[in-house]
């Protein structure tokens, strides 16, 4: 899905550099989630149920273009 790679390249550029070990951690949890689950999440249809997980898609979701 185009968009959401460009999400997730817009977080590799400006968050990863400076995320700590957990934070990238969790990024790569999300990268294990289905991309139509995932895309939902970043649309703010609900949230996962991981801490972890959920701090990263709000890393995300800081990012996207408005």
């Amino acid at each position: 899905m185009r968009e959401l790679d460009q999400l997730l390249g817009r977080y590799l550029e400006h968050g990863w550099p400076q995320a700590s070990q957990a934070e990238r951690d969790a990024f790569d949890a999300l990268l294990d989630t289905e991309d139509d689950v995932l895309w939902d999440w970043c649309l703010g249809h609900g949230r996962p149920a991981d801490p972890a997980l959920d701090a990263a898609l709000q890393a995300l979701r800081s990012l996207a273009p408005r």
